[in-house]
Parts: structure tokens; sequence; C-alpha cells
């Protein structure tokens, strides 16, 4: 939620949060829902990504989500998402922020030919410059570390933006 309406405050036109399940098995805070929704951030709801597409160039141009209905409850006690047979689509975006839980989304490993991680699933970026294993991509906080602490994002994402600035205008 913080990402998203980070985004949007930062100058994003549409800013496009995408949830598995439903509204009320969301584990935001009511009233986090409520301001991303007065922000203009627009909830998929009942979908999941299966895909970040790109262009040959190599920047995004989209994502490929499946429509999902909610089954029986799992171990946390929300309904589990289950896949519509048929139902994918493909919404348009030149930007992706993976932004949930504290682990990083295995879909990045399966999705991103090139991007090096360690055995769990972190990525492996250039200390100095939060640089990945692909030009031009950067990475920090809980994808690369694993839970840690926002201090420790908040110097992360510094650190990438002086090298991502840097990175730009040398182009």
């Amino acid at each position: 939620m913080d990402a998203a309406r980070c985004a949007k405050r930062l100058g994003a036109e549409e800013v496009y949060i995408v949830y598995r399940r439903s509204e009320k098995e969301m584990p935001a805070r009511v009233e986090e829902v409520h301001h991303a929704k007065e922000e203009g951030i627009i909830f998929h709801l009942l979908v999941n990504p299966t895909e970040i597409l790109g262009t040959e160039a190599g920047y995004v141009r989209g994502m490929r989500l499946i429509r999902m209905e909610l089954g029986e409850p799992d171990r946390s006690g929300r309904r589990r998402p289950i896949p519509v047979p048929g139902s994918e689509y493909d919404i348009e975006l030149d930007a992706v922020v993976v932004a949930i839980g504290q682990s990083p989304n295995p879909l990045l490993r399966s999705t991103t030919p090139g991007l090096e991680t360690h055995k769990w699933g972190g990525i492996i970026v250039d200390e100095e410059t939060c640089a990945t294993s692909i030009e031009g991509v950067y990475a920090g906080g809980d994808a690369v570390s694993g839970a840690a602490t926002v201090i420790l994002a908040m110097g992360a994402g510094k650190k990438a933006a002086k090298a991502m600035y840097e990175y730009m205008m040398s182009k």
C-alpha cells in the first residue's frame, strides 16, 4: 500500500494494486485501503500476476494477470485464491514495483532472465550501487536482504537512486 501511494505522490499517472484475493481478505488496514482509493490508486482484485511483459529492448510494457476465485480457507483463515482457467488478460504499464510481504516474489526468478538471485530467492546486488545483474535495473529492501528494518531499506533506496541518476545521465 505504501509503495503504491508513494508512487502516486511522486508523479505516477496511474498506479495499480494487484491482489489475488478480495478487499475483505487484504492484510492492509481499512484506512490504508480507503486512503489509497482517495488518492486515485486503481485496485485489480481477485487477480494474480503470471508474467511481467517486456519489449525487445528490455523495457516493461505490461503485466499478464489471471482472474482468481476464492476457495476454502487456508492456514491464515483467509479463503485460498484459485486460478480461473482461461481468464488471463494483460494490462499496459511501464514500471513494476514488487511490494509484497518481506521476501522476494518467486515470480522474479522465473520471469526475469539474467537476474541473479541467491538460494533464498533474494536479488544479488552491488553493495555500493544496488545494481542488479541486469544493466539499468536496481533493487533494495526486503527483496535483497530479506526481512529487515525500514531504515536499511531507505538506505538502499538512497544508494540506488543516486546510482540510477548517474546511470541515466551517462546515457
